[in-house]
């Protein structure tokens, strides 16, 4: 799987961290007994998801791959079971 590149763009990078923020939010209000920041906290959570979609759909996402490569891995995977 090393070689996909999975994750590696710039909205998956945005939209971890922002969510991550937004854990560490909630998990410091949850331990001071403040329900309003505990759901601030979770409202940046969603939001993270929200950003990194969008910049998913505006292209900083990984492209989908075509039918041509999927179909040359298949390819691939059946001559390499054969070979076994």
């Amino acid at each position: 799987m090393a070689g996909s590149a999975h994750g590696h763009t710039p909205a998956a990078w945005t939209g971890v961290i922002i969510s991550f923020i937004g854990f560490c939010i909630a998990g410091v209000f949850m331990v001071a007994a403040n329900v309003a920041g505990f759901w601030a906290g979770v409202g940046v959570i969603f939001l993270g998801g929200i950003i990194g979609g969008a910049m998913k759909v505006a292209g900083l996402g990984m492209p989908k791959e075509s039918e041509a490569v999927v179909a040359a891995r298949e390819a691939a995977t059946e001559t390499a079971k054969a070979r076994v």
